[in-house]
């Protein structure tokens, strides 16, 4: 019965603790949240500098006058380029969640 018990408080520990994780992963910091997006960005994109990689470096993004696409870096612009990739960048529209994808733009202003 005792060892019955414990068991039962340890599985609700696990299950409290794993419920506690998810609502921090909701509730963290935008930018850390995107930062944590952009890691399957970076194999193609340089995020502490304007080199080239693959794909163009991504740092000062929103301080350039325009991007290798000729458009202005804008949300709507940043963003069509993401959800739907050109220039041999593949489309994450169906990769990303719409917070994944937040998290990512709040990220890449800070570059």
């Amino acid at each position: 019965m005792l060892k019955s018990t414990l068991t039962s408080l340890s599985l609700g520990t696990l299950l409290a603790a794993g419920l506690m994780t998810a609502q921090e992963n909701k509730t963290a910091d935008p930018v850390t949240a995107g930062k944590e997006v952009f890691e399957q960005c970076s194999g193609c994109h340089n995020a502490d500098s304007d080199e080239k990689k693959m794909g163009p470096g991504l740092k000062g993004l929103y301080a350039k006058a325009k991007m290798k696409n000729g458009k202005k870096p804008t949300d709507e612009s940043v963003k069509g380029i993401i959800t739907q990739g050109g220039g041999g960048m593949p489309a994450y529209e169906d990769m990303l969640s719409k917070d994944e994808l937040g998290n990512l733009m709040a990220y890449l202003k800070t570059l």
